[in-house]
C-alpha cells in the first residue's frame, strides 16, 4: 500500500506521526540517556524545568523523569510488537491447521480456543507472571498468551473459504503434502485480515504491560511507564507530574497505534474498492 493512500485521512497522519516519535524516542534512547535510567539523578522531586539538565523533573529517589520516559517508550515499543508477532504467529498456525484439516482436529482446536475466550486476558497475563515471575520475556509471553484466539478464529475463517478454491484443488492433484498446500498456499491468503489485528494487538499489549508495571509485576530491571505512574502514586498531590506525564505518553502511545491501524485499514479498503 502507498504513503498516499496511508496518509489520506487527519487520523492516519496523526497516528503515524505519534508512532514516527515513540519510535524516535526508542531508537535515541540509548543515546541521548546512555547511562541507567534507574540511577539516581539528582535532587529527588525536582519539578519540571526546574533545572533545565533534568528538564521535566525527578521522582522520590531524584531519578530523571526523562531518561525514564525515553527507556519506557523502547519498553512499550519492544512488549507490544513482540506480543503481537507472537500472537499472530501462533493464532495463524492454529486456526490454518483447523481451518484446512476440519473434523475432529477442527473441533478440538476451535474449542481449546473457546477455553481461551473464557477467561479475560488481563487476568490471564496477571496469573502467569504472578506464577512464573516478572520479566520482560513473560510478560510478552503472557500477553501473548491471552490474545491469539482472534487471529485464530479470523485465520480459520480465511481458510475455510480459501481451501475449496481451485488453485488448492489444483496443488492436491499435483500430489503437494497437504501441511505444504496449507501453509504455502492458504496460509499466505489468509493472512491480510489477521495483520489487521496487529494494531488492535499492539495497544492493548501496551496498556496490559503498564497495568502489570503499575501493579509491580513488570521487569524490575526495566523503566515502564506503568511502574512510573505507580511510583507517582504515593505523591499524587505534591508532585502530580510523576504520574501525569508517563499518563500522557502512554495514551498518546496507544491513540497512535489505533489511528495508524485505521488508516491501514481504510487504505486496504479503498485499494480493494478501486480493484
Amino acid at each position: 500500500m502507498s504513503l498516499s493512500r496511508l496518509f489520506r485521512t487527519p487520523g492516519a497522519v496523526a497516528g503515524s506521526a505519534i508512532l514516527g516519535l515513540l519510535g524516535l524516542m526508542a531508537l535515541a534512547a540509548p543515546l541521548l540517556f546512555p547511562g541507567d535510567p534507574l540511577a539516581i539523578a539528582g535532587q529527588p522531586l525536582l519539578r519540571p524545568f526546574q533545572d533545565w539538565a533534568l528538564p521535566l523533573g525527578t521522582d522520590r529517589l531524584g531519578r530523571d523523569v526523562l531518561s525514564g520516559l525515553f527507556h519506557g517508550a523502547r519498553t512499550s515499543l519492544a512488549v507490544g510488537l513482540a506480543a503481537a508477532a507472537a500472537s499472530i504467529f501462533v493464532g495463524s498456525v492454529v486456526g490454518t491447521v483447523a481451518g484446512f484439516a476440519g473434523g475432529f482436529v477442527d473441533e478440538v482446536l476451535m474449542r481449546i480456543t473457546d477455553a481461551f475466550q473464557t477467561v479475560p486476558g488481563f487476568l490471564l497475563s496477571l496469573a502467569l507472571v504472578s506464577v512464573v515471575g516478572p520479566s520482560l520475556g513473560v510478560v510478552v509471553m503472557a500477553i501473548a498468551l491471552s490474545a491469539w484466539t482472534g487471529p485464530a478464529r479470523i485465520a480459520r475463517a480465511e481458510v475455510l473459504s480459501i481451501r475449496e478454491r481451485d488453485y488448492v484443488a489444483a496443488a492436491r492433484v499435483i500430489g503437494m503434502h497437504p501441511v505444504e498446500i496449507a501453509f504455502r498456499e492458504v496460509l499466505p491468503n489468509a493472512l491480510p485480515p489477521v495483520l489487521a489485528l496487529s494494531s488492535v494487538i499492539v495497544a492493548a499489549a501496551i496498556l496490559t504491560e503498564a497495568a502489570l508495571s503499575f501493579l509491580g509485576l513488570g521487569d524490575p530491571n526495566r523503566v515502564t511507564w506503568g511502574g512510573m505512574i505507580a511510583e507517582g502514586r504515593a505523591v499524587l498531590r505534591s508532585a502530580p507530574y510523576l504520574s501525569v506525564i508517563p499518563g500522557i505518553a502512554l495514551v498518546l502511545s496507544v491513540l497512535g497505534v489505533y489511528l495508524a491501524g485505521e488508516g491501514v485499514v481504510e487504505g486496504t479498503a479503498a485499494r480493494e474498492g478501486q480493484a
